[in-house]
């Protein structure tokens, strides 16, 4: 009896820890969902992702809603980086910053060219960018 007992034990442990695994999937897919909502800095409006491949399909889908793409990589294989410290500016003003959460940033600008200057942990990089370019500008550490 406490073989039997101890096999109904470990068949509870298991459907446990499937049911958490799944809940924490399920939680994943709505946090996916909260990543890739438009956020608003100055006067722009942008979604950053792209880590995962359905946050790419789902980034891919979007674009032709952007007129900015940015992309930040590291190293020679260029390695996805996110938590980098995005600021565009226009005339030496700024027009917006924010926090990329995600490798690639869509980003709907009024048309106009701007510098964009992005820190990640102390090291700047710059590029200049025209709306309306389809190509993804990337930005390598």
């Amino acid at each position: 009896m406490p073989m039997q007992q101890n096999l109904q034990t470990r068949s509870r442990l298991t459907l446990t820890s499937a049911a958490l695994a799944m809940m924490l999937s399920a939680g994943a897919s709505i946090a996916l969902a909260d990543n890739l909502t438009p956020k608003t800095a100055g006067q722009i409006s942008y979604i950053c992702g792209g880590v995962a491949q359905d946050e790419q399909q789902a980034l891919n889908s979007e674009a032709h809603n952007y007129n900015l793409s940015l992309l930040f990589t590291q190293g020679a294989r260029g390695e996805y980086l996110a938590d980098v410290d995005v600021q565009l500016t226009r005339h030496g003003k700024e027009v917006a910053s924010f926090r990329a959460d995600g490798p690639r940033c869509l980003i709907k600008a009024p048309p106009a060219s701007y510098n964009v200057i992005a820190t990640y942990q102390g090291a700047t990089k710059r590029a200049t960018v025209q709306t309306g370019s389809r190509r993804s500008v990337q930005l390598r550490w």
